[in-house]
């Protein structure tokens, strides 16, 4: 039971991420011919497809593989970013 519950709650989340994400970046529930209940509907179910496909597609690091790839190359660059932009600001 508490497996599927965990389950549930899981795919709650994706449709509460998929009606914010549809809501902010594809118009909400505004589109050309159907109601729009049901524009609403297709581009909550478009966006969970979406995030179901890539989350299944891609890989999964484990936690050390992400600590070294953050403190090993997103760092630097960050800082080479920050660096860059002062001197441009700058300039």
């Amino acid at each position: 039971m508490r497996f599927a519950t965990f389950f549930i709650g899981e795919y709650a989340h994706m449709i509460a991420v998929g009606a914010v994400g549809s809501t902010l970046f594809l118009g909400g529930w505004q589109g050309p011919w159907l109601p729009p209940m049901l524009w609403m509907v297709i581009k909550v179910f478009l966006f969970i497809f979406a995030y179901i496909w890539i989350r299944s597609t891609l890989p999964r690091f484990r936690y050390d593989q992400l600590m070294n790839f953050g403190w090993k190359v997103l760092f630097p660059l960050a800082v080479l970013n920050t660096l860059v932009t002062g001197l441009i600001v700058v300039w």
